[in-house]
């Protein structure tokens, strides 16, 4: 196999809470790089990083799977036309439409200070749609554990803690496949990683319970 798989953090983490995703990956015969940004910044600079990073990558498939925010620079990417065009965009947890956790959490002085100006817009809503030509899968929670359970005062369910289902559920989104982990969770969940394999693999989720 000659197919690479770039992962790309959600907030803070700095890619930290990928590593179990990138082992299974690995495993399974994939080369995997990892995309490291500043959460604080503009998301459109960084998503021309990306791009050169993918143009220095050796020929094959190169697949993008996007957590969280790093879902929201993937649309960066897209609007700037840096996808591969030989490969698939999975997202993990992103909100797409405007994310209610992060209205609240804005709302505090200091979770204004800690999301930065540009990221809290972005996850408010102010983001390039993504392409009607290209395939968008997206993996969503329903196991409402998070901190966004505690600055919203409560997310309408179904939920992952942080993102509800209904912010990842975009007219964009053509493959949309919910789990019973939270937006964490998710990511160490071996039934999840083998949900991205299939779909890296063949363009489709598992249906639940096969």
């Amino acid at each position: 196999m000659n197919e690479t798989v770039v992962l790309v953090h959600g907030l803070w983490m700095k890619g930290l809470e990928l590593l179990p995703l990138a082992w299974s990956l690995k495993r399974a015969g994939y080369a995997v790089r990892f995309f490291r940004y500043p959460t604080r910044q503009p998301l459109a600079p960084h998503a021309s990083r990306l791009a050169a990073l993918l143009g220095g990558l050796e020929p094959g498939p190169v697949h993008l799977v996007g957590h969280s925010l790093g879902g929201l620079l993937l649309c960066h990417l897209a609007a700037q036309g840096g996808l591969p065009e030989n490969g698939r965009v999975l997202m993990l947890g992103t909100p797409l439409a405007p994310s209610r956790a992060a209205l609240a959490f804005g709302r505090w002085k200091l979770g204004r200070w800690m999301l930065g100006p540009h990221t809290h817009k972005a996850l408010l809503g102010e983001r390039p749609a993504w392409p009607g030509n290209r395939p968008l899968a997206l993996i969503a929670g329903v196991r409402g554990i998070g901190l966004g359970t505690l600055v919203a005062g409560g997310l309408p369910r179904p939920h992952d803690g942080t993102v509800c289902v209904d912010e990842t559920l975009t007219p964009e989104v053509t493959h949309h496949l919910l789990v019973p982990h939270s937006h964490f969770g998710m990511l160490g969940a071996r039934a999840v990683h083998a949900q991205v394999l299939r779909y890296l693999r063949t363009g489709s989720f598992r249906p639940q319970g096969a």
